[in-house]
């Protein structure tokens, strides 16, 4: 379909677009007036994670575009747990803890999107201020009269976790219920036309759209982006060492550099398309280079993201970290550190304390297949130790991570 809005158009050619509920009906709307629409986000840590950053640049894409992001984060639905793609159900999270949560995650938000009281300016709502004054009862005659069980049970969310034979709480049950909810309360209080998500958001998008049909005959749309994952079959944001966090305070510039540049080959332009503002016609440029040229557009790609993410910056003393790693044999500034004690320290407890293994058995692991290396050199003795010294000492787990113990 050839689209005549931007929106569309913009999201189409960097490859957003998985499903829509009715791609004439949107395209018309966006090329006529501007669409609020939204994402949701629950609070279950300071940090939403790499896995986040299609939906958090799909509602960059639409301030592009000439429209409205509402970025809207579950201070109510947090407290019940989205049980999508979830075998066990979440731990429950105090109040305190889910606004705290809220005004952390705020602050990367901030680095993507224009805030303001503009009609193309970000907002960020928050869903306790509505699903917190629902009654039981009044929730159900109000918005259960419009979901049959039969149908729910069909849902992905529910379904696999039956068919796994795991519980799932009838608390986490409703959440669906809730979300549709929400569709419906934002079209309705604040003319929101528009819920994006991923492919797995599919089903609950689609029940807020019926129930704005029902109750009050608003038409909103859906789009959900496709299931993204690296080109090895990996989930993103998914490393051995954990998350991919967004906030600096959870993952440092530096590793969130790395993240990028060691990226597969085969995901480079993916990944422009998806997480830059490079042209189109750069982005073809890039992925098109072979061999170790290819390096360059990783770095590109690198650079472009943390910039985004973490400022201009992380992204240039990230950079200059690694050349000064891998190109000068150096360490650079940006190197996580640690303490040499005076009395030295074991390469177990090193390789723990930086953040290289999880465990004990984990260093040891690494250790004995030939991973860890002292200033370069590789070491397999487990009883090996780093014995104090006057200038900082090189640590590293395989070809790409390294950190610095530095003498107290």
């Amino acid at each position: 379909m050839t689209y005549t809005s931007a929106l569309l158009r913009l999201l189409d050619e960097r490859g957003y677009i998985h499903q829509m509920t009715d791609a004439e009906g949107l395209d018309k709307l966006a090329a006529t007036q501007v669409v609020p629409g939204y994402i949701g986000f629950d609070a279950t840590a300071p940090s939403l994670h790499v896995g986040s950053l299609v939906q958090i640049m799909l509602l960059r894409r639409l301030q592009q575009a000439g429209h409205k992001p509402v970025v809207l984060m579950g201070g109510g639905t947090t407290r019940i747990g989205d049980p999508t793609g979830r075998d066990e159900s979440r731990k429950m999270l105090t109040a305190e803890t889910i606004d705290a949560n809220i005004a952390s995650i705020r602050t990367v938000f901030e680095r993507f999107l224009t805030f303001g009281d503009g009609p193309t300016d970000a907002v960020m709502v928050n869903n306790h201020d509505w699903l917190g004054k629902l009654g039981y009862i009044e929730l159900l005659q109000e918005v259960g009269t419009n979901f049959t069980v039969n149908r729910m049970l069909t849902f992905d969310s529910v379904k696999l976790r039956l068919e796994r034979e795991q519980p799932m709480t009838f608390l986490e049950f409703n959440y669906m219920i809730l979300q549709g909810y929400d569709f419906w309360h934002l079209a309705k209080t604040g003319g929101v036309r528009l819920q994006m998500g991923g492919s797995d958001q599919w089903g609950n998008i689609v029940n807020g759209i019926e129930l704005s049909r029902r109750k009050d005959g608003i038409e909103v749309f859906g789009v959900t982006t496709p299931l993204l994952t690296t080109a090895d079959g990996g989930k993103m944001g998914k490393t051995a060492a954990g998350a991919v966090w967004l906030n600096e305070d959870a993952l440092p510039a530096y590793d969130f550099w790395q993240y990028w540049r060691n990226a597969d080959d085969r995901d480079v332009g993916k990944f422009l398309r998806l997480f830059t503002d490079l042209p189109l016609e750069e982005i073809a440029r890039l992925e098109s280079l072979e061999g170790s040229e290819i390096n360059a557009a990783k770095v590109t790609l690198a650079n472009e993201v943390t910039r985004l993410c973490r400022g201009e910056e992380a992204a240039r003393t990230a950079e200059a970290t690694a050349a000064q790693t891998f190109a000068g044999g150096g360490l650079g500034a940006d190197l996580p550190v640690i303490v040499l004690p005076p009395d030295g320290i074991t390469l177990i407890d090193a390789l723990v304390g930086i953040g290289f293994a999880a465990s004990r058995g984990e260093a040891k692991r690494l250790i004995a297949g030939g991973g860890a290396r002292v200033d370069g050199e590789a070491i397999t003795d487990e009883a090996h130790m780093i014995a104090a010294s006057a200038a900082d000492v090189r640590i590293s787990s395989g070809k790409k991570k390294h950190g610095v113990l530095r003498p107290a």
